[in-house]
């Protein structure tokens, strides 16, 4: 029997990329018949928001897709690194952020840490790995954080079939 792969989607607040890409990719997850293979949550580097619902904004945004976006924020714990196969970032400065939450024992825990858009080879391709925070910004950018989340995530969920991600 095949192991769970255990994905963490991190951003700074945990309000609007992060539950969004945790939710674009169980509806994707979902409707490829993997929901008893792939295990998903989400986290801030951030304390900030702690036990408040997603953004309305990125919620009304996916809700107009068929997606919801449910659950309460919450910060990254320690053992968040031995707890998932992936954290994945939202951005660089997340990134950093969430190395330096790292616990010094964990020689292992940087490996799993890798930024969503690497997912997508159009990212890649362009160089730009970032998803940009649509907080201060208007409601196109909660639509532009859906295009970049869903394509990111289909790139993941194409490499979880291919057996490229795996459990640790």
């Amino acid at each position: 029997m095949r192991r769970m792969v255990r994905v963490l989607f991190v951003c700074m607040g945990n309000i609007c990329r992060s539950p969004t890409a945790e939710a674009v990719m169980a509806h994707l997850v979902a409707g490829a018949g993997l929901a008893d293979t792939v295990h998903l949550d989400s986290a801030g580097t951030g304390a900030w928001h702690v036990g408040n619902p997603p953004d309305e904004r990125s919620a009304a945004a996916a809700a107009a897709r068929g997606i919801t976006l449910s659950g309460a924020a919450r910060q990254v714990r320690p053992d968040d690194f031995t707890r998932f196969d992936l954290l994945l970032c939202a951005d660089a400065a997340n990134v950093r952020d969430l190395l330096a939450l790292l616990p010094a024992d964990d020689t292992d825990g940087r490996r799993r840490v890798r930024r969503l858009h690497a997912f997508d080879p159009a990212a890649v391709a362009s160089g730009d790995l970032d998803v940009p925070d649509p907080y201060y910004g208007g409601p196109r950018g909660f639509e532009d954080v859906l295009d970049l989340v869903t394509r990111a995530c289909a790139g993941l969920l194409d490499e979880i079939r291919a057996g490229a991600i795996t459990a640790g």
